[in-house]
């Protein structure tokens, strides 16, 4: 690790790696787009800005930049902010799924004739996941009922306006308010007043602990679910959305989603949607990583390039 001074008015500067475990492209990972990501261009820099795991109240900005099997992380922090740089690096881990056996993980996709073809489309693809529970929590609030272009333009806007900002090699990237300064929001423009209590809510729920990844973690998925589902605005869905999509488990299968099903249907050449016990049945080859695997069929398979791969 080392450290360097920033531009003036931002923090410090920090440096430290991570090493991949199996085949890994970073662009395939930083275009996949979902929930508020949006790239269409990839530039070797993958810009990520959030509340760092635990209490949520510090944030950074990162660039990450893949360099062999080795990802590099310029950390930024904010003006006389310091985060525990080894909590950034294991989140920035999680969110970009190194954090588990990519060799593991190979063996699954070369077992599996439609996996191979879609590792043939997209190689080194794996599944990037929210931020944290409470920043999952925040966007199922905030797009709910609304075209996922306009959650990504309202996120962004709170973001900028209540969160903190972060130049990332040249991009300025905000990260989500904290959960103390969400709290304390009493209204925003675009945002129906209906869900601030929802917003709040999920604050006061995440300075509890009761959004921490290791609680949520610890209880099984179906547990997990039924516990966020307490929360105002947070159903089935977006339940599953929270559980599958940013606690870092690799090996739950989702049933929520129509989509996945529709690709597995075309890829597997089903005549009808799986039902539920199809899917498992299909999804068994799959383990240890039932998740990724249903990521990698919804974000890969539809893409035309696929049908030209034998």
């Amino acid at each position: 690790m080392s450290t360097r001074d920033s531009a003036p008015g931002s923090g410090p500067t920090r440096t430290t790696s991570i090493e991949i475990s199996g085949p890994y492209d970073l662009r395939e990972v930083a275009l996949m787009g979902f929930g508020h990501r949006d790239e269409r261009s990839f530039d070797g820099v993958m810009r990520l800005a959030f509340c760092v795991d635990d209490s949520y109240q510090d944030q950074v900005g990162v660039e990450v930049r893949q360099r062999g099997s080795t990802l590099e992380l310029t950390v930024h922090d904010r003006p006389g902010a310091e985060a525990d740089l080894t909590m950034v690096s294991r989140q920035v881990a999680r969110v970009l799924s190194v954090d588990a056996d990519g060799a593991v993980w190979q063996r699954v996709v070369a077992a599996d004739p439609v996996l191979r073809r879609l590792e043939g489309v997209a190689p080194g693809f794996r599944p990037a996941l929210f931020y944290s529970p409470y920043e999952a929590a925040v966007w199922s609030i905030v797009s709910a009922r609304r075209a996922r272009p306009q959650g990504i333009a309202l996120r962004g806007r709170l973001s900028a306006a209540h969160g903190a900002a972060f130049e990332l090699a040249g991009v300025p990237t905000p990260a989500l308010p904290t959960p103390s300064t969400l709290l304390a929001l009493e209204a925003f423009p675009g945002l129906p007043q209906d869900r601030v209590p929802r917003l709040h809510a999920v604050a006061e729920a995440t300075i509890r602990g009761r959004l921490d990844v290791a609680r949520l973690r610890a209880m099984s998925p179906e547990e997990a679910k039924e516990d966020l589902q307490q929360l105002p605005g947070i159903g089935p869905f977006y339940s599953a959305l929270v559980v599958v999509r940013a606690l870092g488990l690799t090996d739950v299968l989702s049933t929520e989603e129509s989509r996945s099903r529709a690709v597995i249907r075309e890829l597997y050449g089903l005549d009808h949607d799986p039902s539920d016990a199809e899917l498992a049945e299909i999804a068994e080859a799959w383990r240890p990583f039932r998740t990724w695997a249903t990521v990698m069929l919804r974000a890969v398979g539809s893409r035309p390039e696929v049908a030209d791969v034998a």
